[in-house]
């Protein structure tokens, strides 16, 4: 079976043109190609030279290569930068060696100089549903993919299996197939396969294929693991409103007149500039090396990029815990400034979680589904208000409209979502939407009703499948389920304080002539042994192994920083801020 590539022009990255279509391959056949590639590159500019004198002088190590300083010849096109590492062996002095560093500045030089042509395949948002996940199938139908996701038994019905089976690694919700239908997590209510929302996409990666600057569908988390191959470089900017809006602003200045053709066009993946540019422009910037067995976590509206270093194999999918709604409404709001339709209805999830609030335990997360509902149901109530008193026919006693379902967002429902959508903005249209007489399928949300057409405001009328009553009634609901978790958080913490003094006192009534201390036990091993993934359940044809046998391990201090669980975080230590 064969997927489906798209052909990148990695010196046309700054234009922000649109990818066509690279050729179709088999994993056999795109380990090949990448394997090659990564080789030919190697030979090409890293191979030692003839001549001593072939390896150019004339520009310092940290002098950015440019057409003016560029040299001739057959060599990185990172020139200047070819004399940094070197092997302490005299004899192997003067041979520069293809090091994650030197790949990075050849990358950028490509990209920003464009002295080079470079194009290339990259294997991105394969479908797992066709060519399989790299990890194993809940049997619990705690994935999208189980063949008994719908009619499971319920997660708290069954106690978690024992740490290091294969059980275990089919139900944990390290599992990407899992993730998106944890405790908590919004995403648990789409009973609908949405590609590379809740169901992860696959990514086969060759030498500088990229993944564009982007934030996440809905302002989402997003999970990345890495099964097998190449290390990626990875970049991160904060999803703080400084950061984020700093990326925007450098968009518009740098493609202003592509923006006014394109509008939405952060939201097409294809536009790549430097760390640097963006670090100039006051944007903090962070980045990684994420290697074989290491999972990377952004966070919403955290805008991320980057490229391969060879060929790799890699998963991704999105998730959502309760701090992602306040980001939720705002990405649903600039869908609506550009027209763009949202993979799956925003107020439709609130309204949901909140039919399913006592399925939910977190105080935070019934606080954040209470104060949304609350918001969307006064910009509702007062629309509505102002529509029927300016001549808007309100007709739900004479219309029987179908309801909407609340137990679950199924495909039937999202069919019929896809049905009234606005005309102007693309919002789907949940709890109420106004129409015409003009048009048997038109409809508008109740914001843009007066951009639907120039028919008398008496032609208009409004559709109303959530009645105020009903929504009222849903937020007392809401709020009645947060006082409860809030009372019992107090009850545990006041038990929990009672306890520990009852039990300092037994201790120090006996032990009074001696030392009291507890020493505990630091596990040497990783909770989750994310490097066996791979190794036991990854099923592929070809090895996705690092061909370029010239990529070393990072030093001792990056490659710790680098194992440990790598998150693109809203707030970045300056440190790590590129300069």
């Amino acid at each position: 079976m064969k997927f489906q590539t798209k052909d990148q022009s990695i010196h046309r990255l700054q234009e922000g043109i649109s990818f066509g279509d690279g050729a179709d391959y088999t994993l056999k056949e795109y380990q090949k190609m990448a394997s090659d590639w990564s080789k030919e590159w190697q030979k090409r500019y890293y191979s030692a030279p003839d001549k001593p004198s072939e390896i150019p002088t004339e520009s310092k190590p940290d002098v950015p290569c440019s057409p003016e300083n560029a040299t001739s010849g057959n060599h990185s096109p990172a020139a200047s930068t070819q004399q940094v590492i070197v092997s302490k062996n005299e004899e192997d002095s003067l041979q520069p060696k293809m090091t994650p560093e030197n790949l990075e500045r050849d990358y950028w030089d490509i990209v920003e100089t464009q002295r080079l042509d470079i194009d290339i395949d990259y294997g991105n948002d394969v479908d797992t549903t066709e060519f399989g996940s790299g990890f194993p199938i809940s049997d619990r139908g705690r994935s999208v993919n189980s063949a008994n996701f719908l009619t499971g038994q319920p997660d708290e019905d069954l106690p978690e299996p024992e740490f290091g089976t294969e059980e275990f690694y089919k139900e944990t919700f390290w599992n990407l197939n899992n993730i998106p239908n944890s405790k908590n997590s919004a995403l648990r209510h789409l009973k609908v396969g949405i590609n590379g929302i809740n169901v992860p996409w696959l990514y086969f990666g060759c030498l500088f294929s990229t993944f564009c600057w982007h934030n996440e569908d809905n302002f989402m988390n997003s999970i990345n693991y890495h099964h097998r191959g190449a290390p990626k470089q990875w970049y991160g900017v904060p999803g703080t409103k400084h950061d984020a809006d700093g990326v925007e602003r450098v968009f518009k200045s740098y493609l202003s007149m592509k923006m006014r053709d394109v509008p939405d066009l952060l939201h097409h993946i294809t536009t790549s500039f430097s760390p640097r540019l963006l670090n100039k422009e006051g944007v903090r910037v962070c980045k990684l090396l994420q290697h074989e067995g290491e999972f990377i976590v952004t966070f919403p509206r955290a805008f991320h990029a980057g490229f391969s270093l060879g060929p790799n194999c890699g998963e991704a999918v999105n998730f959502a815990d309760s701090n992602w709604m306040p980001h939720a409404a705002d990405a649903n709001e600039r869908y609506r400034t550009f027209g763009r339709p949202s993979v799956f209805s925003h107020d439709r999830l609130v309204y949901t979680m909140a039919h399913h609030i006592n399925s939910l335990h977190s105080k935070e997360a019934c606080i954040a589904v209470a104060q949304e509902l609350r918001r969307l149901m006064q910009e509702e109530l007062t629309l509505r208000k102002k529509l029927i008193n300016a001549g808007v026919r309100d007709v739900s006693t004479d219309v029987e409209l179908p309801p909407n379902r609340l137990d679950q967002l199924d495909e039937e429902s999202a069919d019929y979502d896809d049905k009234r959508l606005c005309h102007s903005c693309k919002h789907i249209c949940f709890f109420s939407a106004v129409c015409c007489e003009c048009s048997h399928s038109k409809v508008s949300c109740l914001r843009h009703s007066h951009y639907m057409c120039r028919c008398s405001i008496k032609r208009k009328y409004i559709l109303i499948w959530t009645p105020e009553s009903e929504m009222k009634e849903t937020i007392s609901r809401v709020e009645k389920r947060s006082e409860e978790l809030e009372s019992d958080s107090n009850s545990v913490k006041t038990d929990a304080t009672a306890s520990h003094k009852a039990a300092l006192e037994d201790a120090v009534s006996s032990s009074k002539d001696r030392l009291i201390h507890q020493t505990y036990e630091v596990p040497v091993e990783p909770i989750f042994p994310i490097n066996s993934v791979s190794e036991a359940v990854v099923s592929m044809q070809g090895d996705f192994s690092v061909t370029v046998k010239d990529l070393p391990e990072a030093d001792d201090t990056n490659q710790e920083l680098n194992r440990s669980a790598n998150i693109l975080t809203p707030d970045v230590d300056t440190k790590a801020q590129i300069t």
